[in-house]
């Protein structure tokens, strides 16, 4: 079950005050403690309440009187720097508010704006009924509207370049890998051919040792027996 928000405001009965007075206390008490030990930092904790006839202290009046010591030695100006009291709190949160306040109200204005560049567009036409300060507000939209969609631009462009720049040397890589499988898949080829001769050529002259130089005709021309020498017709 999630915890209800508190709302930050004086708790006007008594006895609710009381109770949520002690209950605050003993958690701050245990958070100066939990930030002196795991951050190893000196801090003390003094609280005044119209409950208890002392005030509380935390760790204890000497470690107290410690701290304060040491931030007495400090600069005055250090000692300024990051302190409030409840007048100068209250500035700041109401300056912060301010602030805001004018962030949403700029942010409202230009959703009307928009609102009205829309109803503008699909009219066709500027509406008769739009004050200067409407159109001196439309043109400033209209010129950031430019702008961004100006900018998108160079930006799609620049992006379309250079994927362009990177494709662009793939192309002749590709085309000179075809070029040379098509020359090898020739040359292969001829080489396929080359071997079948080859093997032609060695079945003859097996089947000629074989049949021992019968009277077979031989395919080239027969032997010229009585020189030793092939004939001419061999080598023609």
């Amino acid at each position: 079950m999630t915890r209800k928000k508190v709302k930050l405001a004086f708790i006007v009965n008594d006895a609710s005050r009381k109770a949520t007075y002690k209950k605050r206390k003993k958690g701050l008490m245990k958070k100066v403690g939990e930030l002196s030990t795991l951050c190893g930092i000196d801090a003390c904790a003094i609280v005044y309440s119209p409950y208890d006839p002392q005030p509380e202290v935390w760790p204890s009046p000497i470690g107290v009187q410690r701290v304060l010591a040491k931030f007495r030695r400090m600069p005055e100006l250090e000692q300024s720097k990051k302190m409030v009291n409840q007048d100068s709190f209250l500035r700041q949160r109401i300056l912060k508010a301010k602030e805001q306040v004018k962030k949403q109200s700029k942010d409202n204005r230009e959703k009307e704006i928009t609102q009205v560049m829309f109803q503008c567009l699909s009219a066709g036409k500027i509406l008769p009924n739009i004050s200067m300060v409407d159109l001196n507000d439309l043109a400033w939209l209209i010129d950031q509207n430019l702008k961004d969609i100006n900018r998108r631009i160079e930006t799609l462009t620049k992006k379309a370049q250079s994927q362009a720049q990177i494709v662009a040397p793939v192309v002749p890589d590709v085309a000179a890998k075809i070029e040379e499988k098509e020359e090898g898949c020739h040359g292969n080829g001829l080489d396929l051919d080359m071997n079948i001769d080859a093997m032609e050529k060695q079945n003859w002259f097996t089947n000629l040792l074989n049949n021992g130089g019968g009277d077979e005709a031989l395919p080239f021309g027969d032997v010229n027996h009585s020189n030793g020498f092939w004939p001419n017709s061999f080598f023609h």
